[in-house]
């Protein structure tokens, strides 16, 4: 095993710059998740990792050696792909062994490696099926199978769930965070979905147009996002923004007048974005807190989700007690004490 170092890495199509400068230190045996929204280049920054691209600027070290001119062959990483890229013709067996076939490795050692991957991914029943004949999350199974086959130095993963539907799509992060925990190898996993990052990373890598925004644990992310950019897209439902101003040493003041206590460095009379969580939000009595009108209610049984209009602009609540609101009605919400976070309106960056 072997940690992976990315340093000032740049790509460029042409004149066309998609990756700019990224720096980010992955710990040998650490489950490090990029993720971002769509095209905002982290697939790419793995691609560059696995060999499949080439880098335009800065270097990749695997281990103690700079892989920029290796091919991907010679950089000791196993792939998984998001659509499985099974050799259809190929049972479940050969599929896991293939790779090791094309390094000449005696038959012993295949037959012992390949009866290791399928005991430990419950594939031992499929070993003699071809790819059309297992579901999709067992196909994504075969796949993680063939790269444990590899030994590498490092896992690599491309959005590996998104074919899946949402039920197995959690089963399928369980088994890979227990694959994981079992094997301990350094692991880079890309996905948009910030709730796969919440739940799998030891730590996530927040990208957005080429750069990174934050590293960190979810946790980290979760309670001290460093701008607008990520404290929008790391938690579910996203967290409501408000613009307001400081009016006071920790005290800010939001639509209709109303101010709320919050942490802030920033000067009175500093134009700010308040962020508040949907989970963050409890109902207050009348003539309190921030006053809204119910839009949409969503109970899920668990929690009540609630789209409120407050003062033009929509904003989510979310609450563990069940509520009969209905459309219209006037509610007054209040944040936690402690958990409202304070950014600058011009810069996006946490004040």
């Amino acid at each position: 095993m072997a940690g992976v170092s990315i340093r000032d890495v740049k790509k460029a199509y042409g004149t066309t710059a998609v990756i700019h400068g990224v720096d980010v230190e992955i710990a040998d045996g650490e489950f490090v998740v990029l993720v971002g929204p769509s095209g905002c280049g982290k697939s790419t920054l793995l691609r560059m990792i696995a060999g499949l691209e080439e880098i335009t600027g800065g270097e990749i070290a695997i281990g103690s050696r700079v892989v920029n001119d290796l091919p991907p062959k010679e950089r000791d990483v196993a792939m998984v792909f998001q659509n499985y890229a099974l050799y259809p013709h190929m049972t479940v067996y050969d599929n896991m062994a293939f790779s090791l076939l094309l390094r000449k490795a005696d038959k012993a050692e295949i037959e012992s490696r390949v009866q290791r991957a399928a005991e430990i991914l419950n594939l031992k029943p499929y070993l003699q099926r071809y790819p059309k004949q297992l579901s999709g999350g067992q196909r994504q199974r075969v796949a993680m199978g063939r790269a444990i086959v590899r030994d590498p130095q490092v896992f690599l993963f491309d959005e590996p769930l998104s074919n899946l539907d949402a039920k197995l799509r959690v089963a399928m992060r369980a088994e890979i965070k227990a694959l994981h925990q079992r094997l301990k190898t350094t692991t880079v996993y890309v996905t948009h979905d910030q709730i796969e990052a919440m739940t799998m990373a030891d730590r996530i890598v927040v990208m957005h147009d080429g750069i990174v925004e934050q590293v960190g644990t979810p946790l980290d992310l979760y309670d001290n996002p460093a701008n607008v950019f990520v404290a929008g897209f790391i938690g579910s439902p996203a967290m409501n923004f408000l613009d307001g101003k400081v009016v006071a040493a920790g005290t800010v003041e939001v639509a209709g007048g109303v101010k709320l206590a919050a942490a802030t460095k920033a000067a009175a009379g500093a134009a700010v974005r308040v962020g508040i969580r949907p989970e963050h939000l409890d109902l207050a009595a009348d003539g309190q807190g921030i006053a809204a009108t119910v839009k949409v209610v969503e109970p899920t049984g668990a929690e009540t989700m609630v789209l409120a209009d407050i003062a033009g602009i929509e904003a989510m609540a979310v609450f563990t007690e069940r509520h009969d609101f209905r459309p219209g009605a006037r509610i007054n919400l209040k944040p936690k004490a402690g958990l409202v976070h304070v950014f600058d309106q011009a810069s996006g960056k946490r004040v």
